[in-house]
């Protein structure tokens, strides 16, 4: 492969010396170490927290998928930096990148050129982490991402099938930011402009440590929640499984006020509450900074990388959800309650992509985690102050939800008549419990029928999950009357306008709680609707979930109800069989 040259990699942040020495550094202030090809796009988190640093007149520099199994020349290229090392595993959790819901090992990567597997270790935070404190042991390591957010605490392992303690244990890591870290890593940053000061990085809202007896002593009963140590939850599963309602109780409130506490070995995991709901203006400068939009040109010549041909042409217009699903980690991650870009924002960003070179006219997604949740929230915000539930739609839509569709219609509309748009799809998964109904049933607004009509490729995509009502709850899913429902409304619009599209509804088995009589009722019940249950899944226990808890201790946390739970392969792969038998 040719060499790359100087004017090849400008508007990139450096990833090589040469790089660096071309923007006329002496050395980067911060050095981002990730598991994934660096992408420079806002759907990507180094590449985020990357322009956010710079923004505030940083020298970022970024080290994607260094090599942890040769003389560790990657890590040492750079040298070190001014300030700190930033650690991520990358945009998935490595051992979900690495490994089937089997256990079975991947055959490639899509977040690397080529789909090439075997590019990042598994439990890649903790990996890399270890090998900068061995060879740089007085510069800060801050570790962000999925992968380090939500084994913040002691968390159950699945592929080990054990619980293990905090990253923070594990790797060696000075701090954790969780969540996403739009607001947390710039006050990182500048909390060590003047050196490493672990007093104030202590002070920051939306972090993670270890520390001492003493320093937990200073911080007062009242402003704590005392979890179980990581000892007793190894000892007895149901000291887990109160500790993990304290955890997603805490993580669900709109105003949390209190430090979470786990004792660990002869120390302290501090959990700082996290900072406020985000702004629109904050997410909007995430999203408005200067990404070039595509892949590092290191990688040209080595093939497409899978996961930037999926999105490159997708534009997110919110952050959170408040479905609340057992299984899923989006409001773990990035919190419960919605925070919606601007629509100047969004359409920017539309038109930034129109003007891309590999622009030929389809937005193939205009959405976020759930796609029709921009732009609401709560009637009365000061009773979503007060609310501890985990979910805003089961097991009932809460009546202080305000879920009309009418902005995101507009919104819709709006990237419609943009210069250069043949058609905006929406890609993502909608909720179709958010759509409200009259009386007698009907639909009250026309969201369905505009999505079906304007933003759907030929297949919509919903989420039932189940069929049963038990397995449903424990899923924090609705009713399956409630996708009957859709089904009915689906068909009506699709006959009414003469169209082909076809719904497609995704599927768990092997949740906690599901039986294969249940799965065998499953398999009844949508083959006498005529769908296709292609779009299926074996459920994967991934830390601080619900799922995962239940499917450890046998038990709902919450009821204390024991359940049945599929934990071999082979119950696994029973399940998931009936998914195809005719």
């Amino acid at each position: 492969m040719p060499s790359l040259q100087e004017s090849d990699t400008m508007g990139f942040l450096p990833t090589t010396v040469k790089e660096i020495r071309a923007l006329g550094w002496d050395a980067p202030d911060v050095i981002l170490i990730t598991g994934d090809a660096y992408i420079d796009h806002p759907s990507f988190g180094a590449a985020v927290i990357g322009r956010l640093l710079e923004a505030g007149g940083l020298r970022v520099a970024v080290v994607p998928q260094p090599n942890w199994r040769d003389d560790l020349r990657d890590f040492r290229k750079l040298g070190a930096p001014r300030l700190f090392f930033g650690v991520t595993a990358g945009s998935m959790d490595s051992m979900v990148n690495h490994y089937t819901a089997a256990k079975r090992l991947r055959s490639d990567d899509a977040y690397t050129a080529g789909g090439e597997a075997g590019r990042r270790p598994n439990r890649a935070a903790t990996v890399y982490s270890r090998i900068l404190k061995e060879l740089w042991p007085h510069v800060p390591v801050v570790l962000g991402g999925i992968e380090a957010s939500l084994r913040r605490l002691t968390h159950y392992d699945y592929w080990d099938d054990a619980l293990h303690p905090s990253i923070l244990a594990e790797s060696g890591a000075d701090i954790v930011a969780y969540g996403m870290g739009d607001e947390s890593m710039p006050a990182i940053a500048g909390a060590l402009r003047n050196g490493f000061n672990m007093k104030r990085l202590r002070e920051l809202p939306q972090v993670a440590f270890m520390a001492d007896k003493a320093y937990v002593d200073r911080l007062g009963t009242n402003e704590t929640i005392m979890l179980h140590s990581h000892e007793e939850c190894v000892a007895d599963p149901q000291k887990f499984a109160e500790n993990f309602v304290h955890i997603e109780t805490a993580s669900n409130l709109l105003h949390q006020t209190q430090t979470l506490v786990e004792p660990t070995g002869e120390r302290y995991v501090v959990v700082n509450r996290p900072y406020p709901l985000m702004t629109t203006a904050t997410l909007d400068r995430s999203f408005d900074l200067p990404y070039e939009r595509r892949p590092h040109p290191r990688y040209d010549g080595r093939g497409d990388i899978p996961a930037w041909e999926m999105i490159k042409n997708s534009v997110n217009i919110h952050r959170g959800c408040f479905g609340g699903c057992s299984f899923c980690t989006i409001s773990a991650h990035q919190g419960k309650f919605i925070t919606s870009r601007s629509e100047a924002s969004i359409l920017s960003e539309v038109e930034r992509v129109t003007a891309m070179p590999y622009f030929k006219g389809y937005l193939s997604d205009l959405g976020g985690p759930s796609a029709n949740m921009y732009g609401m929230a709560g009637h009365d915000i000061e009773r979503c102050g007060k609310c501890r539930r985990s979910s805003c739609l089961t097991p009932r839509p809460c009546p202080n939800l305000a879920s009309s569709h009418r902005r995101l219609l507009e919104l819709y509309r709006q990237v419609r008549r943009v210069k250069g748009i043949k058609k905006a799809f929406v890609g993502s998964g909608i909720r179709y419990d958010l759509f409200a109904r009259n009386a007698d049933g009907g639909l009250k607004d026309d969201y369905l029928r505009e999505v079906i009509l304007h933003h759907t490729s030929g297949r919509l995509k919903v989420a039932p999950e189940h069929t049963e009502a038990h397995v449903l709850k424990l899923m924090r899913k609705p009713p399956w009357e409630s996708f009957e429902k859709l089904h009915t409304d689906f068909r009506h619009v699709c006959e009414t306008e003469g169209l082909r599209t076809q719904l497609v509804p995704y599927f768990i088995s092997s949740h906690p709680g599901c039986t294969d009589d249940d799965m065998r009722r499953l398999a009844g019940k949508t083959h006498r609707l005529g769908l296709h249950t292609d779009q299926v899944q074996d459920l994967t226990p991934t830390p601080m979930t619900l799922s995962s808890v239940m499917f450890h201790t046998g038990v709902d946390p919450y009821t204390g109800e024991r359940l049945h739970v599929a934990r071999s392969i082979d119950d696994k792969r029973r399940q998931k069989a009936w998914f195809f038998r005719k």
